[in-house]
């Protein structure tokens, strides 16, 4: 706690500190009269009573600024690691204390940042490992250069694609750059056709769609689509009950509108995800540690989904699905009569 911080005005504290030195002055001046010391040195002994008296309260009061000039320094070098220590009330302490949130703001950017580049650089690596080997085995005359081979590579291509893709997606989706495309659509229709591909792409899965309490509905019907199939795809990948040595996934879709808004449930009888992981899991690139060793995927699925859900002003949810498994929610709001098509 340094001197003065209490006070919760910069102006007061200056003029305490200036009524400080002037009392001392004064008091410099009294005591010298009655003692006999010479006047020529009155003032240089005020002025040094003053400078060791007064200083930690004038210290005490820049020392924030300080804190925040080393600190802005720091982080144009790219160090967001000095704190800032707000413990006064006036208005300098109330910069130092927003100073501190930015800081830690940029701080986490900043990791984000480090670890979307981290992550984006290992999932293109593999599949340019894949690819690289098989061709350098190819030229090499150790593998044919057959169909099945082409396939297989084509395939490691697909995969890159499908990444690259993904994180231009989520990049336009955050950047604000996608704006939304209001258009009425049939719910059934999108949902049915979201899910359908997913039959064919996992035939082990038990999917079952029920769309019997849906109707038209207005929003951006891609978007929409995107969420859809994106959690029903996290559905089928995490689904399988794995007791008895059961690995087939049972997922189930259930759509429901009104005229204020349009829910998305989609369930598994999975593993579900720790109540710990929740907050976790719509952040870019994370996987839960059991899931890496079971699925594929770069893990953006449900981070595009959120910033899908949150540009159409709704909301998700993910909780434990009951008896096992688990349950995602998403609620949409239906916009205003002034943007309806």
């Amino acid at each position: 706690m340094r001197p003065l911080d209490s006070v919760r005005s910069i102006k007061l504290k200056l003029v305490i500190v200036i009524v400080a030195a002037v009392a001392i002055s004064a008091v410099v001046s009294s005591v010298g009269w009655r003692t006999g010391i010479a006047v020529w040195l009155r003032p240089p002994i005020a002025v040094c009573l003053s400078l060791l008296l007064v200083y930690p309260f004038s210290r005490g009061i820049t020392s924030p600024l300080r804190q925040m000039a080393d600190a802005a320094t720091a982080m144009a070098a790219g160090d967001f690691s000095q704190p800032i220590t707000a413990t006064s009330r006036d208005e300098v302490g109330d910069l130092a204390r927003a100073f501190e949130r930015m800081r830690s703001e940029l701080a986490e950017v900043d990791r984000r940042r480090r670890a979307i580049i981290a992550n984006v650089s290992h999932e293109l690596r593999t599949p340019l490992t894949v690819l690289r080997a098989r061709f350098e085995n190819i030229v090499d005359g150790l593998e044919p250069n057959d169909a099945d081979h082409a396939e297989r590579s084509l395939a490691e291509i697909e995969r890159l694609s499908e990444l690259v893709d993904r994180v231009l997606d989520l990049s336009r989706l955050e950047s604000g750059a996608s704006p939304l495309h209001l258009e009425r659509f049939d719910v059934g229709a999108l949902v049915r056709d979201a899910t359908g591909s997913l039959h064919a792409d996992a035939p082990a899965a038990t999917l079952t769609v029920d769309v019997s309490g849906c109707d038209e509905f207005v929003g951006d019907r891609a978007r929409i689509h995107q969420v859809v199939q994106n959690l029903a795809d996290n559905a089928v990948r995490h689904g399988a009950d794995g007791r008895n040595g059961d690995r087939t996934a049972r997922c189930t879709v259930t759509a429901r509108t009104d005229h204020r808004s349009l829910r998305l449930t989609v369930t598994d009888l999975g593993d579900g995800i720790p109540e710990a992981e929740r907050d976790l899991v719509v952040e870019r690139f994370y996987r839960s540690p059991g899931a890496r060793s079971r699925t594929t995927g770069a893990g953006l699925g449900l981070a595009i989904v959120t910033e899908i859900v949150e540009l159409h002003g709704g909301t998700i949810e993910i909780a434990d699905n009951e008896p096992r498994g688990c349950r995602v929610d998403v609620e949409l709001p239906a916009p205003s009569e002034e943007l309806l098509p």
